[in-house]
């Protein structure tokens, strides 16, 4: 059940995403798609009161629970930033704006861009792993939460391992291939 709705939160979050840009490029109403932009932290409180509501009322803790936590981080983290992004090629593409900027994929631009990202997964980590320690004291029972002590350590080896790739690229950056 929890899955299910982890996969509707994440429709419903692009959904006000879309109509958000849609009210404001193309029925040219900024401030309606500014109020739907503004309406997706909405799904993630949703998505985590129904997810606390189905542990306390019994439900062993899942993957799914945990990976709710995770949702939940990873969208608070890294939300703004891919609606920004959205926002840019939609302005682009439908009203005019100007082109998006291409990443750098190499130097001290690329290294920079990399360690911000660890940065916003380390932001998504502590949040997710907030909640998930969260579920963990409010239901009270180990038996019923070990899932999300475990999900909880897998989640912090992934974020060391992305730290070793981030911060390599400041160590060794990337160099621009040389063409004869």
């Amino acid at each position: 059940m929890i899955g299910w709705l982890i996969v509707a939160c994440e429709i419903g979050f692009w959904v006000l995403v879309l109509a958000g840009l849609f009210a404001r490029y193309m029925m040219r109403r900024p401030r309606l798609g500014g109020i739907l932009l503004l309406l997706t932290p909405l799904v993630d409180l949703f998505l985590l009161a129904f997810t606390v509501i189905d542990m306390k009322n019994g439900a062993e803790a899942g993957v799914f629970h945990g990976l709710a936590a995770v949702y939940i981080g990873v969208t608070v983290a890294f939300g703004h930033r891919m609606i920004r992004w959205a926002d840019e090629r939609f302005a682009y593409r439908f009203a005019g704006g100007e082109k998006p900027r291409k990443a750098s994929r190499y130097g001290s631009e690329r290294a920079r861009a990399e360690r911000a990202g660890w940065y916003r997964h380390l932001l998504a980590w502590a949040i997710g792993t907030a909640l998930m320690m969260g579920m963990i004291l409010l239901v009270g029972n180990p038996e019923q939460t070990g899932t999300l002590l475990a999900q909880a350590r897998i989640w912090t080896v992934v974020l060391a391992i992305d730290f070793i790739i981030s911060f390599s690229y400041t160590i060794w950056p990337k160099k621009e291939e040389r063409r004869a």
